[in-house]
């Protein structure tokens, strides 16, 4: 403790000079000097970083004005969070279950358990490069989604790419939290470790509208998709990329929010899986009567997803398009076929064997084994979107089988 202290204090030192406010090329090169020396110290010579240490390199990340610093800051911390986990599982024997072990005092990017004192102390006490309330992961994602919007090469700022890899940074440490303690969960069904998880707290605040959040996840991640498809477009035509990036001084900063918004669009997804994943845990609990009325009610996010692809056609193809988890999708495109045709399958069954429903794939396509059944289908869910939903559906069992 005494070791990491007195590295803390001589690796902080390098950072007076530098306040959020000053971007300088002295106070930059002061943070990218911090940046290394956190590196050498830590992920070199393996020495824990300290809460403050990380807090640093965090407060580096959210208001750096260069992509080199953004970048640097962003990948050590993923290499400490990786290196050091705040929560992870002890090894175990064959026999044994898996024992979920929570560092004491670890630093954060979120300050979920501490709403209540920031907001007894206002919203001006707040800084602006610290971890993350709820509010001000809602603000993030509302910044992500005027990125979106916006898909124009001559608009890009370095915000824009900043913004993006404070969120996949945050959604890593989100899944850091969740994964081991939803494995321990599957293992022992102790609820209590799920309802300390960072993901849980999340969507649990009641400072956040949680079914228009995942809304937006779903619109932010169809718009950040086609962002990049286009600037993906535009950089392999050599005609439409002289023309475009002729005018604009940051060539470099357009191939990186290229990268960054696939990268953001896989955050997004991994969000929506672990939520999912959480979900379903969350529905054995109910059921062995772990939770309580503290837990709260929230909609399942499966039943959100399919009534915004259901009521909104736009959205069917470029979600389907973007969202590749093969287990995930499939589970998808069944429970949007399942509400038109469960009964169907029962009604036209035939055969004394295994009875099968619309919930499997093979199931949905009994559904369309006559005439009948796939005009009554049809008439419910357009052509169109029948053969979008199949041909999606197809794509993950040939792509399961490869």
């Amino acid at each position: 403790m005494m070791k990491s202290a007195g590295i803390e204090e001589n690796l902080l030192a390098i950072l007076d000079s530098a306040s959020d406010s000053k971007h300088t090329p002295d106070a930059n090169d002061d943070r990218l000097a911090f940046l290394e020396a956190v590196r050498s110290a830590c992920i070199v010579n393996e020495n824990p970083p300290t809460s403050k240490m990380c807090e640093a390199v965090f407060q580096i990340l959210r208001v750096g004005k260069s992509l080199e610093l953004i970048t640097e800051s962003f990948r050590l911390l993923n290499e400490l969070d990786k290196r050091f986990p705040h929560v992870y599982l002890s090894e175990k024997e064959a026999s044994e279950s898996s024992h979920l072990i929570v560092v004491e005092g670890g630093w954060s990017p979120f300050l979920f358990n501490l709403e209540s004192a920031s907001r007894e102390r206002g919203a001006g006490c707040r800084s602006i490069s610290g971890p993350l309330d709820s509010m001000g992961f809602l603000q993030l994602m509302q910044e992500l989604g005027e990125v979106a919007n916006e898909g124009n090469l001559q608009a890009l700022e370095i915000k824009s790419l900043r913004n993006m890899l404070v969120f996949q940074y945050l959604i890593n440490a989100l899944e850091g939290d969740f994964l081991p303690r939803n494995r321990v969960y599957e293992e022992t069904m102790n609820w209590t470790h799920l309802r300390e998880s960072l993901l849980n707290l999340l969507l649990s605040t009641r400072k956040i509208n949680y079914k228009g959040l995942m809304k937006d996840c779903l619109t932010i991640m169809c718009g950040l998709f086609d962002v990049s498809a286009g600037i993906s477009e535009d950089l392999e035509s050599p005609d439409n990329a002289a023309a475009k990036l002729s005018h604009n001084d940051n060539t470099a900063s357009a191939l990186a929010l290229f990268e960054l918004g696939s990268n953001a669009c896989f955050a997004l997804q991994k969000l929506l899986i672990m939520i999912m994943d959480l979900d379903m845990s969350r529905k054995k609990a109910d059921m062995q009567g772990s939770t309580t009325r503290a837990d709260g009610v929230r909609t399942p996010l499966m039943e959100i997803i399919l009534d915004e692809i259901t009521y909104d056609t736009d959205m069917l193809s470029p979600f389907l398009k973007v969202f590749n988890e093969p287990k995930w999708k499939l589970e998808i495109i069944l429970q949007y076929f399942s509400k038109y045709t469960t009964r169907l399958s029962t009604r036209t069954r035939r055969s004394n064997g295994p009875t099968e429903d619309a919930t499997t794939f093979s199931g949905v396509l009994n559904c369309f084994s006559n005439v009948t059944s796939t005009r009554s289908i049809t008439k419910k869910i357009s052509a169109d979107v029948v053969q979008v939903l199949l041909a999606h559906a197809f794509q993950v069992i040939i792509l399961a089988f490869n």
